[in-house]
């Protein structure tokens, strides 16, 4: 691996607004209503305080192109695909529907492995998003950037198989069914040019995906979502997540939470059991 030390501690500093627009969309995308006390519900953060990359610069895979330049936030990692590979988050207050919000961004970690797809670079980001109020919601988000698809290699994941989820051990249980439209309308939510998530000769021909992947953080905050409808907005301290494998556009998502004391477990899966993500969080 390259050295990229020099990386290590780089800042980016950026600044939102939360409007009745911009917050009515993000509900309208998860058809849901609005939290009566005038705050935004947790993940609503993930819309905010985004990167702004002109598309002349985007890469082939729709992301900022990266370089050695002190402009460049992120590590030039050579290798070509990239995902969001896990978050922990500690929600200190509710961000307001109508708020000015600043986030600070900084390159916390950057280490190389070797798993069983090959090489692997883990750029671990740490990002506190600060209301008018002060901090708001402070989070630790893992990158992962892998080799390219080998030729010949089957497609991921491999095609449901036999079995079934079974719900019959988890306390809440919720079907949903990932389309394009709304795989659409959260990438313009987050300004996720990222062509696995809508263009599917990308997603197939050039990263060996089955089909349009899901968003991570969309499969995040479903979760998140479904968590609010048991316990009530705005209800966990802290919440970790770690997508496990891929979900797939078109083939519905069980999502799932048991609760032992304050503490929650939550998963979502495919129709054949397969793990898509996992997932904690404390109330």
């Amino acid at each position: 691996m390259s050295d990229f030390s020099a990386w290590i501690g780089r800042e980016e500093h950026r600044a939102d607004r939360i409007d009745p627009g911009h917050f009515a969309r993000w509900l309208a995308t998860l058809d849901r209503a609005a939290p009566a006390d005038g705050a935004t519900p947790q993940a609503f953060h993930w819309c905010l305080c985004l990167p702004d990359a002109p598309t002349a610069v985007l890469g082939t895979d729709g992301h900022p192109r990266r370089d050695d330049s002190p402009e460049s936030f992120l590590p030039p990692v050579e290798l070509p695909r990239r995902m969001w590979a896990s978050s922990a988050v500690e929600f200190h207050a509710p961000l307001k529907a109508v708020e000015a919000v600043k986030r600070t961004s900084r390159v916390a970690s950057i280490k190389a492995k070797q798993g069983g797809s090959g090489s692997l670079v883990f750029v671990d980001v740490a990002h506190e998003t600060h209301g008018e109020n002060g901090l708001a919601v402070s989070e630790v988000q893992s990158i992962v950037y892998k080799e390219a698809a080998h030729a010949g290699s089957p497609p991921v994941p491999s095609p449901l198989g036999e079995g079934r989820f079974d719900p019959s051990e988890w306390q809440t249980h919720r079907t949903i069914l990932p389309t394009e439209p709304l795989l659409f309308r959260f990438s313009a939510l987050t300004f996720n040019s990222h062509r696995i998530h809508y263009d599917l000769a990308y997603a197939t021909a050039e990263e060996g995906y089955r089909g349009l992947v899901v968003h991570g953080p969309l499969t995040a905050t479903l979760l998140l979502d479904l968590a609010a409808r048991e316990f009530g907005d705005n209800a966990m301290k802290r919440f970790a997540f770690r997508g496990n494998s891929p979900g797939m556009c078109g083939e519905a998502l069980h999502l799932v939470l048991r609760r032992t004391s304050d503490e929650v477990e939550l998963g979502a899966f495919a129709a054949d059991g397969r793990n898509v993500m996992s997932a904690t969080g404390v109330l």
